[in-house]
């Protein structure tokens, strides 16, 4: 069977109003992406080395694809996913990249089919569709592709056109290779660190107390100091602004924010450090936490992002055999009205302060984001992100939050991924989904062309500059 990509893909289906459509995107599907926040390893972009094969660039860390294939009954070692153990033998790459096409029908509607598909046919000039049949030739067609000298990542980044991209980095990182890349002047592009300090803040979390131990002894604190937890937390932050970072990102089961006074905040982390917090007890330091950060935030001027709203490692066995970020991380319903209202009574009105709210509960969006966003100055609505970054979730995402909230108070597209093949073909899936429903409001005479026009635009390029503080 054919592949190959239409050029009109995801705009309507009426033939005014894709018109319409086709124009707007036109407009800006060319404009530089600009990613705020995401997950590539700066060592990518450093070392500059060839993609080793197709496996090991498309499937092997791309959880969207393991999870699926998962669910069909291939485990995750034939998907060259490594046990913890090391004991278990991992498919060849070969191997794994057959069971692959043999499954391709799989993702027919799903992103991240849509993606590959984009991948598979704009990056790799594909012509059929991945099957049993020509596994290996496709195999080795992409494995030719990657061995050339303009498919290494820095070539890739100006094709892409890239202007901006954050990183996702622990607190203690020394960013030695964003200051290695900040250094090349043969490298002209902008690799922003990220803090992303959850397992700093929550006791719960099982790394918790080996991290305060080791943020302490960086700091020459007592590991039980309260007063030099903070200080120390606060002078990481400061060597991430240092390093280029423009914001700090939070991922929390729910948005919770609790005010503590000094002396019951210390008493709780005294006993956190000890591992002697009640499940209770630790939600409160989480949420006292989560406002401090905001604290941070005023007067550092990071943007916060928080993400919540994730059951993580929900399936133990998997959990225990391979680790985090292996497929089975699952939605959960979270609140913001009540839970953020310690956070925006205090904070919520300055205006360098920058709040992004994400969801992964679409049920969230009209009822409480968008409402939010619509009155404190502080606060931006996140882009559909993780099981929402999908095209008609992307719609409905507009649909929910546009008519009280209006384009202005949304932080632009967010492509929130590992994959760096997967950025372009994100971020152009977003120009074309809102080029659709901008064309939907002019045809119905909602909004008129020009203004359409300027909204798809700063979409893309105004809005993430501001939010994100470019």
């Amino acid at each position: 069977m054919e592949l190959h990509s239409d050029p009109d893909r995801l705009l309507p289906v009426d033939p005014r109003t894709r018109d319409i459509a086709r124009g707007l995107y036109e407009s800006v599907a060319k404009l530089p992406i600009i990613s705020p926040h995401g997950h590539v390893d700066p060592h990518l972009l450093l070392d500059d080395e060839a993609f080793p094969n197709p496996t090991e660039l498309l499937l092997r860390y791309d959880h969207y694809v393991t999870r699926l294939l998962h669910a069909q009954g291939i485990a995750l070692n034939d998907l060259t996913v490594p046990d913890r153990s090391g004991i278990a033998p991992t498919a060849d790459p070969r191997a794994a990249w057959r069971r692959f096409c043999e499954n391709w029908h799989l993702f027919a509607g799903t992103a991240s089919g849509y993606w590959l598909r984009h991948e598979f046919t704009e990056l790799f000039g594909l012509t059929e569709q991945p099957s049993a049949d020509n596994a290996d030739a496709l195999y080795d067609r992409i494995a030719d592709v990657l061995a050339r000298h303009d498919f290494r990542p820095r070539a890739l980044f100006d094709q892409f056109s890239i202007e901006f991209l954050a990183t996702t980095d622990d607190p203690l990182d020394d960013l030695a290779p964003h200051r290695a890349l900040a250094a090349d002047a043969s490298f002209t592009g902008r690799v922003a660190p990220t803090s992303r300090p959850d397992a700093y803040l929550n006791p719960a979390n099982p790394a918790f107390i080996g991290n305060v131990e080791r943020l302490a002894a960086w700091s020459g604190s007592a590991v039980d100091d309260y007063a030099g937890y903070i200080d120390a937390l606060e002078a990481r932050r400061a060597h991430f602004v240092a390093n280029g970072a423009v914001s700090a990102d939070h991922g929390v089961l729910q948005p919770l924010t609790f005010e503590l006074d000094p002396a019951e905040a210390a008493s709780l982390y005294k006993r956190a450090a000890r591992g002697d917090l009640t499940d209770a007890e630790s939600t409160v330091f989480q949420g006292h936490m989560l406002l401090e950060s905001a604290r941070m935030s005023v007067a550092d001027g990071l943007v916060m992002t928080v993400h919540p709203g994730v059951s993580r490692n929900h399936n133990d066995e998997t959990f225990e055999r391979f680790g985090p970020d292996t497929g089975h991380d699952i939605p959960v319903a979270t609140t913001y009205v009540e839970a953020l209202r310690p956070l925006l009574q205090r904070y919520g009105n300055i205006p360098d302060f920058h709040l992004v709210l994400f969801s992964v509960d679409e049920t969230s969006y009209s009822r409480e984001i968008a409402p939010l966003a619509g009155f404190y100055q502080s606060l931006y609505i996140g882009a559909p992100w993780w099981f929402l970054d999908a095209p008609d979730a992307v719609l409905r995402f507009r649909a929910a939050v546009t008519e009280t909230a209006g384009f202005y108070r949304s932080s632009g597209f967010i492509d929130d991924t590992r994959a760096f093949l997967s950025i372009p073909a994100r971020h152009d899936m977003a120009r074309r989904l809102d080029s659709a429903f901008l064309a939907r409001l002019v045809a119905e005479g909602r909004v008129d062309e020009p203004m359409a026009r300027r909204i798809a635009v700063d979409l893309v390029d105004a809005l993430p500059r501001k939010v994100f503080k470019l």
